[in-house]
């Protein structure tokens, strides 16, 4: 398995996170039909918030963070968000 976790932090980032909060129901199909989806978290902070993504494989996180993205430019195009900083690799453990 591989997971994604995209860090979003910054200027921008709470408004960020109250567009995704208000789609959580939209994110959840857009996410939820990546092939070789496992498992999806969205987790606010202090200062925007991350996801993290776990796949079957790389390929399956790679194309969350293209949805993500996609979804982002779309629903909060108008908020000038910071980047996403964006770590990935090989699932350890899961529970």
């Amino acid at each position: 398995m591989h997971g994604t976790i995209r860090y979003y932090a910054g200027p921008g980032g709470k408004e960020l996170f109250d567009v995704l909060a208000a789609h959580t129901s939209d994110i959840e199909n857009l996410i939820k039909g990546v092939p070789g989806f496992v498992s999806y978290v969205l987790v606010r902070s202090s200062d925007g918030g991350c996801s993290v993504t776990v796949c079957n494989d790389k390929a399956g996180c790679d194309e969350s963070t293209r949805r993500a993205a996609q979804f982002i430019r779309e629903n909060a195009g108008n908020i000038t968000a910071p980047a996403a900083m964006v770590s990935e690799g090989d699932v350890l453990v899961r529970m």
